[in-house]
């Protein structure tokens, strides 16, 4: 018997990878006689580009970058032998960086991501300049051709709500208001958005493909936008929800007055404060389902080949996990071949009808109910207990 071990990170507790080790230490100490495999994933969220870069191999790069309130930091992305640079967004814009005091969505910038796709565009320059051709501008794209660079940018954990306006500022673009002069104060000022200057924008970004890995499936605003969802858990006060929604309303306006591309009610536009808006709207990235990408790209169906059995999870498995989360995406592959799976969780769900499809099993790794901060602290533990009594039980049926 084999089995595949595939969680994705526990929130504020374990790593993808760390929970993977938990999970088979548990089916070590079990009595069932099986193989084990670690297959950590991700889905698009905090986590996703360490992830990739390990499991790809790509080479870690050390760069200057600001955090969220513009402080410089030392930050470090992936470069890849296929001319690809993977950038974790929450390295630079992520809430970790911030303490809950800190926490201000009206002020915090995403620049630093902008300040690590460029310090890609450097690095991956010195492997593409002979296949770029001359004269291309910003509107130009890339062709079979004309081989183009690949950034891909995992977006989970920002603490910002900007639109990735910081990240498109670090990269050249101008907000301007209706007297035509520099908006500094991003995103409070969003509101005041009159154009947008691409004059002065990075050329090499012509010839670059960018990849957004997302997490979630939101739209950039309304009752399920970036501001209103995402805003509170990034420290906004029900006034400030207010005036960052009123920002993106205007910024997604005023990219459909100059580009043609209607944001406001796009699927993933709402990834990491609208961040995949600014990027999908003005720079042509291609916004993708962040764990059937990262499954894809490190060939998670050769390793369900032996499998008999797949067992993932997370932090809390509900109805939100269907929308793209990583046990969805895993479960989805491995019933497609069918493969049970199996799903451990810190929080069961209330309703776990409509998850039956897909999971086999649903195990609440807490034996008891817990505070939440005494459940944190505990789950490596009985995440190693709760597989140790799967297996025990699998081993007596067979």
């Amino acid at each position: 018997m084999h089995i595949l071990i595939a969680p994705n990170a526990f929130k504020n507790s374990l790593t993808a990878g760390e929970a993977a080790a938990a999970i088979q230490r548990g089916l070590t100490r079990s009595r069932l006689t099986a193989s084990t495999e670690c297959f950590p994933v991700a889905d698009g969220g905090d986590g996703t580009g360490d992830l990739l870069i390990q499991r790809l191999r790509g080479q870690r790069i050390s760069a200057q970058a600001h955090d969220p309130l513009g402080r410089p930091i030392a930050a470090e992305f992936g470069l890849l032998p296929s001319h690809t640079a993977i950038i974790e967004m929450a390295t630079a814009s992520g809430i970790r960086l911030l303490n809950r005091a800190e926490l201000n969505p009206l002020h915090a910038t995403s620049a630093g991501t902008g300040d690590l796709i460029r310090a890609a565009l450097d690095h991956l320059d010195r492997a593409t300049d002979h296949l770029i051709p001359a004269g291309l501008d910003h509107h130009a794209r890339a062709t079979p051709n004309h081989p183009a660079r690949r950034i891909i940018i995992g977006m989970g954990g920002s603490a910002t709500v900007d639109g990735g306006t910081g990240i498109l500022r670090a990269l050249g673009a101008s907000f301007l208001n209706t007297h035509g002069q520099p908006l500094d104060d991003l995103p409070a000022q969003l509101p005041d958005l009159d154009s947008i200057d691409l004059s002065d924008l990075d050329p090499r970004l012509a010839a670059t493909e960018l990849i957004v890995l997302c997490d979630v499936t939101n739209p950039l605003t309304g009752p399920q936008g970036a501001a209103t969802v995402f805003g509170p858990q990034k420290g906004a006060s029900p006034a400030a929800i207010l005036q960052l929604e009123s920002g993106l309303q205007k910024f997604a306006q005023i990219i459909l007055r100059q580009t043609g591309i209607d944001l406001a009610s796009l699927p993933r536009t709402g990834t990491a404060g609208g961040a995949a808006a600014g990027l999908h709207g003005l720079l042509q990235a291609r916004l993708v389902s962040g764990i059937d990408y990262f499954l894809k790209l490190t060939n998670f169906e050769s390793a369900l080949d032996d499998a008999n059995y797949v067992i993932t999870g997370e932090g809390g498995i509900d109805q939100s996990t269907l929308r793209g989360k990583a046990p969805f995406g895993v479960a989805t592959h491995a019933k497609a071949r069918g493969i049970p799976v199996i799903a451990l969780t810190g929080r069961m769900p209330r309703n776990p009808a409509p998850l039956r499809p897909y999971f086999d099993e649903i195990i609440c790794i807490n034996p008891q109910p817990l505070p939440l901060r005494e459940a944190l602290a505990l789950t490596a533990a009985n995440l190693e207990r709760a597989a140790q009594d799967w297996a025990d039980r699998l081993a007596s049926t067979h």
